[in-house]
């Protein structure tokens, strides 16, 4: 659990985090590209998150990122469940728990 960041639950702030790759997530049958930030950091410095993911957007995708590439963007901390929720028994073994996002990122910019 990302506990820096349940301490600022719903809370709207600043952040910096470093590009690393790209990704891919399914959503609903359509291939979306995502982000991969790490060493996810508040106003103050303070490392919020390991590693965070992102779907790409319009304005991370004006950056043009490269690997090693410092980003600066404001979002606001959400909850999330995550976990397995469906039937198949082959991968019950992974329960549901509440863990913290950062959603809604804005303002973004390359350092």
């Amino acid at each position: 659990m990302r506990v820096k960041l349940k301490e600022k639950n719903h809370e709207r702030g600043s952040f910096t985090g470093t590009f690393q790759r790209f990704g891919q997530k399914n959503s609903y049958g359509y291939m979306k590209q995502t982000i991969l930030l790490t060493d996810i950091q508040d106003i103050d410095g303070v490392i919020v998150a390991d590693h965070l993911w992102f779907t790409m957007g319009k304005q991370f995708a004006q950056l043009k990122l490269q690997t090693g590439d410092k980003v600066k963007f404001n979002a606001r901390i959400k909850s999330y469940r995550k976990g397995y929720k469906g039937y198949r028994e082959d991968v019950f073994g992974k329960p549901i728990q509440v863990d913290y996002k950062l959603s809604h990122p804005t303002k973004m910019e390359k350092l």
